[in-house]
């Protein structure tokens, strides 16, 4: 074997990660950033009230179980986890059905009117809705939804649903024209090739609208502290309230019920996270 080739390779790869070094000491950094908070929220969870005060860094030696168990035992946690998930399920379905059905139409319209709409909803992505609050307020009083989870389910379609126009609409734009000019041999109608077609190839864009906007509205506490004040209307984090007294909080707990309410987001990012780096990727490289 010529020595002579391996020594071009084996500079070359130390070349590359030189060059690559700052990369990875800065992806470093931020990870150190971005886990430090959960570790502190996992650990001080499983604590008294005077470990974590004693060392609110060190590691949970014994395990203490004490707050996870009152939490789920004594303050109603799955009624306010149904709550949770009810909303959260019900924004995404609208989000997504209504978002992909306005980028198909958006992507295979053409004219003023369609620029005009997908304008309207590029400015959605601009205002944020928390500045029509007490506008908002007004209206769910007088629909009679105050109180009611539809109240909070029909803000977050209306915050998320300007994004995944967005998104949606662009993707189904990259599709080849061939599979519908296919689908039209054949007789398909637009309905048929919605359903037959365009939803099975925007799956990764589904997937990264679904998670985009899973996080804001399972972490909301705006518009559920606004809307709702009725004790079996209230969601996870809004429960996080009742924790808190006006001289002392229970941080143990408070961090334990945080703990359980960030599982569902992480595990569904975990089952989704190939089909969201795909959505995000996709149009980035052509070939």
């Amino acid at each position: 074997m010529d020595r002579t080739k391996v020594k071009p390779r084996k500079t070359r790869s130390l070349r590359l990660a030189r060059m690559n070094l700052p990369g990875h000491l800065l992806m470093l950094v931020w990870a150190v950033v971005v886990l430090l908070p959960v570790y502190l929220l996992v650990v001080n969870a499983l604590k008294t009230r005077m470990g974590m005060y004693a060392d609110p860094f060190a590691l949970p030696l014994p395990l203490v179980w004490d707050n996870f168990r009152a939490i789920i035992n004594q303050g109603n946690f799955f009624m306010y986890f149904a709550n949770s998930l009810m909303v959260v399920v019900v924004s995404l379905g609208a989000i997504l059905m209504l978002g992909s059905l306005a980028g198909y139409g958006l992507a295979h319209w053409r004219g003023k009117l369609a620029r005009g709409l997908y304008f309207f909803f590029m400015i959605g992505m601009m205002l944020p809705i928390k500045i029509a609050t007490i506008r908002l307020m007004e209206l769910m009083k007088l629909l009679g939804l105050f109180n009611q989870l539809w109240s909070i389910i029909l803000v977050y379609i209306a915050m998320g649903l300007p994004i995944a126009v967005f998104v949606l609409t662009e993707f189904i734009r990259g599709l080849p024209g061939d599979l519908y000019e296919a689908a039209h041999i054949d007789g398909a109608r637009r309905s048929k090739i919605y359903y037959s077609i365009v939803l099975p190839l925007i799956k990764p864009a589904l997937a990264t609208v679904g998670i985009y906007n899973l996080v804001p509205i399972w972490n909301d506490l705006w518009f559920p502290l606004i809307f709702i004040t009725q004790e079996d209307k209230k969601t996870v984090l809004l429960a996080v309230t009742r924790l808190q007294g006006q001289y002392t909080t229970d941080w143990p707990k408070v961090f334990a019920l945080l703990t359980l309410s960030a599982l569902p987001v992480i595990l569904l990012y975990l089952s989704m996270s190939r089909q969201f780096v795909a959505g995000l990727t996709a149009g980035a490289v052509k070939g």
